[in-house]
């Protein structure tokens, strides 16, 4: 009797405590997304988030091969969504990826943008070489997936050695954007969707002809300890709902 009583007295005087504790916190699901998707994963994730109230999603945004460096030196990430075929490929020959998880989700464009207040006249890639034009950003092709598109576009109107001259190399889509919202270049490779984000500051002068199809591939990494839900997260974007938000953002289907 006293060792019943002595019982109820510990889980009474540990109730407060347990009513204290802190809530368990939800799962966190680690994407690693190219910059240009910023604005589009961010909605993703929210909405995916609200279909899976345990889980919340931690958006991881850089240039497709620093976020693959970053995955392949360790860096915690559940799924990797790139801007290029070509970092998906290292990606897989690095084993950072599961490769039958690998989806074409999105497509893009290339354009040339120039600031809002632009005078200039640009109609083609060839009027890059008017004296007028002095600095043009794009991103560096060495491990920015919107400067090898633009590289194999100029490189195949003869044009790369002359623009390259002038070039402004970015770390990744949205700083060349803001070089040239800023006034900061005369003109700059993006994609189309990071042009539409602002219609204030910039405009399209023209749109580039890619040498390949500007896909995007996404897949589950390698090393996540939440495959399940990272593949959720992958289907969840290649579903309807999820196609409808990336074309909201300008995105093609795949």
């Amino acid at each position: 009797m006293i060792l019943l009583r002595f019982k109820r007295l510990v889980l009474a005087s540990a109730l407060p405590l347990l009513l204290l504790a802190p809530a368990v916190h939800a799962a966190d699901l680690i994407v690693s997304a190219a910059a240009s998707l910023t604005n589009a994963f961010k909605d993703l994730g929210q909405s995916f988030e609200a279909q899976n109230p345990d889980t919340k999603v931690i958006l991881n945004f850089a240039a497709s091969d620093v976020l693959l460096q970053q995955i392949i030196k360790g860096a915690p990430a559940d799924v990797f969504a790139s801007a290029d075929q070509e970092a998906m490929n290292k990606a897989e020959a690095e084993k950072a990826v599961v490769a039958s998880s690998r989806k074409n989700f999105a497509n893009n464009q290339i354009v040339l943008i120039v600031p809002a207040d632009s005078q200039l006249h640009i109609q083609q890639l060839q009027d890059l070489t008017q004296p007028a034009v002095k600095r043009i950003a794009y991103g560096n092709p060495a491990s920015v997936p919107v400067g090898r598109y633009t590289k194999a576009a100029l490189e195949h109107a003869n044009l790369w050695d002359v623009v390259a001259a002038k070039g402004v190399p970015a770390q990744n889509v949205r700083q060349s954007l803001d070089y040239v919202a800023r006034g900061e270049v005369e003109a700059g490779f993006v994609f189309s969707t990071d042009a539409a984000i602002m219609p204030d500051k910039v405009k399209v002068a023209m749109r580039v002809p890619a040498q390949t199809a500007v896909s995007y591939p996404i897949a589950v990494t390698a090393n996540t300890k939440q495959a399940d839900m990272a593949a959720k997260f992958v289907a969840y974007v290649l579903s309807p709902t999820g196609q409808a938000t990336l074309a909201r953002y300008g995105f093609l289907k795949p």
